[in-house]
């Protein structure tokens, strides 16, 4: 068996190398973990699905929330084409999506992408979604607060299992554009 990866933060997780465990990642993120440069900093964690949800998670394991990030798909047109992106921020914030991410996809109204839709063209489960291989036409928006933490915990595309990897390695993705004040506090 492969040696755990240790991460700061999340010591009650048990972490293996992503590219090492790959069956518990669907296939469009082992593909994208495949050839990414970032790939060897990347682990990953089986969890019970009914805590896939980030407070459910964050309070059984007794996570800093700050230290979670949360990806949110959302749409908007602009002369007839449909314009997608993944909103990430951190999970003590939501994402702003009726202006900075409107803004940045450049159109009128922004909304978030149908469930259906979501789980069939990103070819993930819904609440486990992440910017990792995600459609290579869609954007990715990174708020800077996540490229902060040492450590961020986001979706591994299943409900069954977590990525942990350096904050900022999410601005190393295929077209992730890093986004000051995408992410707005709670409440």
């Amino acid at each position: 068996m492969a040696p755990s990866v240790n991460l700061p933060g999340f010591d009650g997780l048990t972490s293996l190398p992503a590219l090492q465990h790959l069956h518990l990642v669907p296939p469009p993120v082992a593909d994208a973990l495949r050839g990414w440069s970032r790939a060897d900093e990347v682990a990953v964690v089986e969890i019970d699905p009914d805590l896939a949800d980030t407070a459910a998670l964050t309070e059984a394991y007794g996570l800093p929330l700050e230290a979670s990030a949360n990806c949110v798909l959302i749409s908007g047109s602009r002369g007839g084409e449909e314009r997608i992106a993944a909103c990430v921020v951190t999970a003590d914030t939501r994402a702003d999506v009726n202006n900075a991410a409107r803004k940045r996809l450049d159109v009128r109204k922004a909304s978030f992408l149908p469930m259906d839709r979501a789980v069939e063209e990103s070819g993930m489960e819904y609440g486990g979604i992440t910017p990792v291989g995600l459609p290579a036409a869609w954007r990715v928006f990174v708020d800077a607060a996540v490229l902060a933490q040492p450590a961020a915990m986001i979706g591994s595309g299943y409900r069954r299992s977590k990525i942990i990897l350096p904050g900022d390695a999410l601005a190393d993705l295929p077209g992730a554009e890093v986004v000051e004040g995408l992410g707005t506090p709670l409440g």
